[in-house]
């Protein structure tokens, strides 16, 4: 199974926020959208700039305790960010969220941002062939 597959399944939709938003607001924002993640697009252009997780949040919190929600996106944000394509397996992808610790994964087609895949998305594709699969083996041996 290909990340195209995973998101013809799952949807392609990308909750997004910009550089200087405030991290109250995010935090908001991730709770209603039931994420954990959002992609930073810049305002002007709408191309991805980088991404802020709950983990760059905890970080934050951390460090400024309760004034952490007036810090804006820029400050915090993870610039570096790891993609996949949509031409990937779920097994490299698993190999990669693991070697890089990341549970959010952005999704590039040609420089643009084609969808967004979760560490559950990828658990979810793996069981999903693995029962498929194993129906398969069954119906096999059966007859």
């Amino acid at each position: 199974m290909t990340l195209r597959e995973i998101l013809d399944r799952k949807g392609r939709d990308v909750y997004a926020t910009t550089p200087h938003a405030k991290l109250g607001e995010v935090v908001c924002r991730l709770v209603e959208k039931n994420c954990g993640s959002l992609v930073v697009r810049d305002e002007a252009t709408q191309k991805m700039v980088g991404i802020i997780t709950e983990r760059d949040i905890l970080r934050v919190c951390c460090a400024e305790g309760a004034s952490y929600g007036e810090k804006v996106v820029d400050d915090v944000m993870t610039r570096k960010v790891v993609t996949g394509a949509p031409s990937e397996s779920v097994g490299e992808v698993m190999s990669k969220m693991t070697r890089n610790r990341i549970r959010h994964l952005p999704v590039l087609e040609g420089g643009e941002l084609v969808g967004m895949i979760s560490i559950g998305d990828v658990v979810k594709a793996e069981a999903d062939q693995v029962q498929l699969e194993n129906h398969y083996l069954k119906s096999y041996i059966q007859s």
